[in-house]
């Protein structure tokens, strides 16, 4: 089996095997012990390459991760975004490997840099933090795309304790130490004190998060509140059919005025397919019909306004109407789905290129949170939900954390699914109740260790029905955020480039 270290095409193709696993190691499959063979396989398998060697296993570790975690795209780009099968398939491929750059470079720096076969606890180290690195720069690069973080896969694992400590990027980087401590635990059999501490610090995070599993971080800042979230199931080929305007208004409508008491409505995004300004007549009703209830009525709606200069923009947003108020426009939009990169170029090539709504501009930062009942909610649009330290920074000035949905566009692919495992995720970090309102599932109520409380099945119309309590007090993430992690990632980077240039020059 020495060839998985080897340069050479079985071992690149076993990189791209070992990504594909981490697919199964997260919703909705959830073995999460593959997570840490696929990072023990990419560990081993770079340990005698050269830099450029290293850059191709990288690359085909990324394109297996990406292929087998993020096949949904091709499902948005032929069947909602008009495109042939074979269009669809070139540009879901030309996706996925330009996507697998963010695993070539580091594993070009990791061989060029950092690597350090002789010290094999410094090397687990190092690539650890390395690993952390690459998920928090892949999600930052021209917006980021922070999908399929190896910490995902321990929402119900026995590493979920320390979400609250540091988010989903303590768990990454522990799965990734533990992985390489693993690899190196035979070789450090010939040295016993190197061994224990090699023990310890592989036993040390795991016991931890054990013990603070369903440990609460915050308390209730007020008596329980009714929600009733509604799933219209709207079809993605109606959504934006002005034909269909009216019987997609009088759905919501009518599901509202048919549903019990609550104390909080929601709405899934663009439940409202028509811009504010217009609907101000339908919204007036259902404002009055919400006061007379004494309920806040939250709902997506696209909305425009105009901008710091002046100019007109259209946002894709939420607005709250009834026992509330404020209106917040999303600020993370979606390529090609909300906005067209380059899209003097790319409009008019083909139909993906013209969605419906891929117009909108970016929300303004530092918006206040929604106010709803007397409480702060957090709101999040759809694949706002997915990065952290964004949610983190909305959820610390708030009680609830709300994410509105259109999973229309995953089709009956595992996407969905993967999108309500994230918004688990935000919930356990924070400690707070999380209410998510989809078009088409999942509607879900999440309480604040990242559990279910309550759902209905996707692809049917419905209410669901539930209680959420109001949270107070911060998590240590919410307080702290990644920083501490990364302080710590940067002073052993400092230690391992530091004793590598030492090495060279004995």
């Amino acid at each position: 089996m020495r060839w998985i270290s080897y340069p050479g095409w079985p071992g690149n193709l076993l990189a791209a095997a070992a990504g594909a696993l981490t697919t199964l190691a997260l919703a909705p499959f959830d073995y999460w012990p593959l997570a840490l063979l696929s990072l023990a396989l990419y560990y081993l398998g770079l340990r005698e390459l050269s830099p450029m060697q290293a850059l191709g296993r990288g690359w085909c570790y990324g394109l297996g991760l990406f292929l087998a975690g993020t096949s949904w795209v091709y499902v948005s780009i032929h069947d909602y975004g008009a495109a042939s099968p074979a269009l669809a398939g070139f540009l879901t491929i030309g996706f996925c490997a330009g996507m697998a750059l963010f695993f070539a470079l580091p594993a070009w720096l990791w061989v060029r840099w950092l690597r350090r076969n002789e010290a094999l606890l410094a090397d687990a180290l190092a690539f650890a933090a390395l690993w952390l690195a690459q998920e928090a720069f892949r999600g930052w690069f021209l917006t980021g795309f922070p999908w399929l973080y190896a910490g995902y896969s321990q929402l119900d694992g026995p590493l979920a304790g320390l979400a609250p400590l540091g988010g989903v990027w303590l768990i990454s980087f522990v799965l990734a130490l533990s992985a390489a401590l693993l690899v190196n635990l035979a070789r450090l059999r010939a040295r016993p004190a190197f061994l224990g501490v090699g023990l310890v610090l592989l036993a040390t995070p795991w016991l931890l998060g054990f013990l603070l599993k369903g440990h609460a971080w915050t308390q209730p800042a007020g008596a329980p509140l009714r929600v009733a979230a509604l799933q219209g199931n709207v079809p993605q080929q109606l959504k934006w059919d002005p034909a269909q305007l009216e019987a997609q208004l009088a759905l919501y409508r009518d599901l509202s005025f048919g549903s019990r008491p609550a104390d909080l409505i929601v709405w899934p995004e663009t439940a409202v397919p028509v811009l504010k300004e217009f609907a101000d007549g339908y919204l007036g009703v259902m404002d009055r019909f919400a006061r007379e209830r004494q309920s806040a009525l939250i709902t997506g709606v696209p909305i425009r306004q105009l901008n710091e200069r002046g100019e007109k923009r259209y946002y894709n947003g939420i607005t709250v109407i009834g026992e509330g108020r404020g209106t917040y426009l999303k600020q993370k939009l979606v390529p090609f789905g909300e906005y067209v990169p380059l899209q003097e170029l790319l409009r008019g090539l083909i139909a993906f290129f013209d969605l419906p709504m891929s117009d909108f501009a970016r929300g303004p930062a530092g918006q206040p949170p929604l106010e709803a009942r007397g409480y702060a909610v957090a709101p999040y649009i759809c694949y706002e939900v997915v990065y952290p330290e964004f949610a983190a920074e909305l959820a610390a000035q708030s009680q609830l954390l709300l994410t509105v949905s259109n999973d229309t566009w995953f089709g009956t692919s595992i996407g969905p699914l993967q999108h309500l495992q994230m918004a688990q995720m935000r919930a356990l970090e924070a400690g707070r109740w999380m209410i998510r309102g989809t078009n088409n599932g999942v509607t879900a109520l999440i309480d604040p260790f990242g559990r279910i409380a309550a759902q209905i099945p996707q692809f049917e119309r419905g209410v669901l029905y539930g209680e959420v309590v109001p949270m107070q007090a911060l998590t240590p993430y919410l307080k702290w955020r990644a920083w501490p992690l990364a302080i710590l990632c940067a002073l052993i980077f400092a230690w391992a480039l530091l004793a590598s240039r030492m090495a060279k020059t004995l």
